[in-house]
């Protein structure tokens, strides 16, 4: 397994996402530079990290569960 390789999977694996000018999230770069077998590797490592963040979290919140909240918040104002 190369370097380069690990480092677009945890690039590819973190909670925060940019967005497309209509709001929608889209995938990290990272992503798209991965071939399609470590996709799924990158895919598994963002349900690790999101069941370790909800263990972290006193309400066993995700990263993601959090950005959506304030997402939603902030829509609602």
């Amino acid at each position: 397994m190369s370097d380069d390789v690990d480092l677009l999977i945890e690039s590819a694996a973190t909670a925060r996402r940019d967005r497309a000018p209509g709001g929608r999230a889209v995938p990290p770069p990272a992503w798209w530079d991965l071939p399609p077998d470590d996709r799924l590797r990158a895919f598994d490592a963002q349900v690790a990290t999101r069941e370790l963040e909800k263990a972290l979290d006193p309400r066993g919140f995700s990263g993601t569960v959090r950005a959506v909240a304030a997402r939603l918040r902030r829509l609602a104002r």
